[in-house]
């Protein structure tokens, strides 16, 4: 076999272009934007900045509570939503390696042996009698042997692998942004419903001892109407209110083991091996971290996950665009053949083959075309996804900032409220012992005083949740930097 005349100095040409060669399609620019200089219900409310929410992201221990911060730790180790996401992330840090192989050249190798037969053909001999017989031809049955090498190697020249690589590095970064923003919502799931279960401990405390007090309250009616002083319907008054009392305290039972069950499910645990008993404690009310409207693009994940998904649409672009483009491909196969198995490896039944291959579709009745179109859109429709994640991530911070300012607000209210309840109480209980006033005025005053002091509870709950939901929409101490930690960046070779 004749060895093609190949120039090295065209081949290292060959080779320069490929290296060098510009990646057709648009590159990237992060899509336009309206950001706020401020956001709008954050005026005049002045925010610290606790180091505590920079560490790591570790924004529960604002809190400072051990039981949370311990949970929220055994939620990273064992929830199966993370590991799902995870797992997820690993796909596509593997997607990402395969881009990167398709730099390289690919190695084949093969050893085979072939055994084939071909039948004998027949023919008819006439004799000098006149009779005729069958004459039958020899057939063969041969084997071979074959051993060979195969490398190929498509050049860049165009940059669709470049392309190709820079969109699946983009969806591994957003798959990371993702896992990031799965972990973050189940943080602050846990972090809600444990608060919430804290401030419930509350109200159950607070219902056990009004349960205690109004039964303190029957005894001294029951004392009272046995002396002839009060009438029976006092009674019945005291007793109806005690048991309205012992009723609510059971249903918050209920409700208590609600959340309980949800946090169980949160670190990976069944309901039946997983309590929490009550401290007679709540989490006090963080200060809030400061935040400019613009920090919020690299702060939520959720953002960051949105503009790598406009980033891997706009490199598909420029791999669509590359179909126009001729594809170069080196390719170099080499080996022995030999119909002997013992003269098989021999110097004179080796070959091999070597040369370039340009390949090109010119006509495909306008498919690349209409490729281009829908890679174009997909880009427009990535783009109008990451801008409305932004509105939606701006919307939500400032929800949640009028949330925490009006239920500031509203809790002085109910507070003073309260104060009052408590001393119209005081007043109305010396009035029922002088016999100035009858039962009935006791149990309006006690139900309000009540009501008011699990209205205080309440509103405090509400706040504890708020401020796990706007820190969260702030991105729970995150930062876009913090992708290149999930992996190492794909570079391209």
């Amino acid at each position: 076999m004749n060895r093609p005349n190949l120039s090295p100095g065209l081949l290292a040409l060959a080779l320069c272009a490929a290296l060098a060669g510009c990646a057709v399609g648009p590159d990237y620019k992060r899509p336009q934007v309206a950001v706020p200089a401020a956001f709008k219900e954050g005026e005049g409310w002045r925010m610290a900045q606790p180091a505590d929410l920079q560490n790591h992201g570790q924004w529960w221990s604002l809190y400072s509570d051990p039981t949370l911060n311990d949970l929220q730790q055994r939620l990273l180790k064992a929830n199966q939503t993370l590991a799902e996401s995870e797992a997820s992330y690993r796909q596509s840090v593997a997607l990402v390696k395969g881009a990167r192989a398709s730099f390289f050249p690919s190695v084949t190798g093969n050893v085979d042996k072939t055994r084939s037969g071909q039948g004998g053909s027949s023919s008819n001999v006439r004799l000098a009698d006149g009779s005729t017989v069958s004459s039958g031809g020899s057939g063969g049955v041969s084997n071979s042997y074959s051993a060979s090498l195969g490398v190929s190697w498509e050049l860049d020249l165009w940059g669709k692998l470049r392309r190709q690589l820079e969109a699946d590095s983009a969806t591994r970064d957003a798959s990371a942004a993702d896992l990031a923003a799965s972990r973050l919502s189940l943080q602050s799931q846990l972090a809600q419903n444990y608060l919430q279960l804290r401030v419930m401990d509350q109200q159950i405390k607070l219902l056990n001892d009004t349960v205690e007090a109004y039964q303190r309250s029957l005894k001294l009616t029951e004392n009272q109407y046995n002396a002839g002083i009060v009438t029976k319907a006092d009674v019945a008054q005291a007793r109806t209110q005690l048991k309205s009392t012992e009723a609510q305290a059971i249903d918050l039972k209920y409700q208590r083991a609600q959340l309980e069950h949800a946090i169980a499910v949160l670190v990976g645990l069944p309901p039946a091996q997983f309590s929490l008993a009550a401290n007679g404690q709540v989490p006090r009310l963080p200060e809030l971290p400061a935040l400019v409207p613009s920090q919020l693009l690299e702060r939520r994940p959720d953002i960051a996950s949105a503009e790598r998904k406009v980033i891997s649409a706009n490199a598909q672009i420029g791999v669509a665009k590359a179909a126009w483009f001729p594809d170069l491909t080196l390719s170099a196969t080499g080996g022995y053949r030999s119909g002997s198995f013992q003269n098989w490896i021999e110097t004179p039944n080796r070959y091999w083959s070597i040369g370039p291959q340009f390949a090109m579709t010119l006509f495909d009745g306008g498919l690349i075309a209409s490729q281009v179109e829908q890679a174009e859109a997909s880009y427009d429709q990535t783009v109008a996804t990451y801008r409305q994640t932004v509105l939606d991530g701006f919307r939500e911070v400032e929800d949640y900032m009028v949330q925490l300012k009006v239920l500031e607000e509203e809790s002085g209210a109910q507070s003073e409220a309260l104060d009052a309840a408590r001393e119209a109480l005081r007043l109305t209980t010396n009035q029922y012992k002088a016999g100035t006033v009858d039962y009935s005025n006791v149990v309006t005053t006690q139900t309000t005083a009540l009501s008011n002091e699990r209205s205080v509870l309440t509103l405090y709950g509400n706040r504890l949740v708020a401020s796990v939901q706007l820190i969260a929409a702030m991105g729970g101490g995150w930062d876009s930097a913090q992708i290149a930690s999930e992996g190492q960046k794909a570079k391209t070779p």
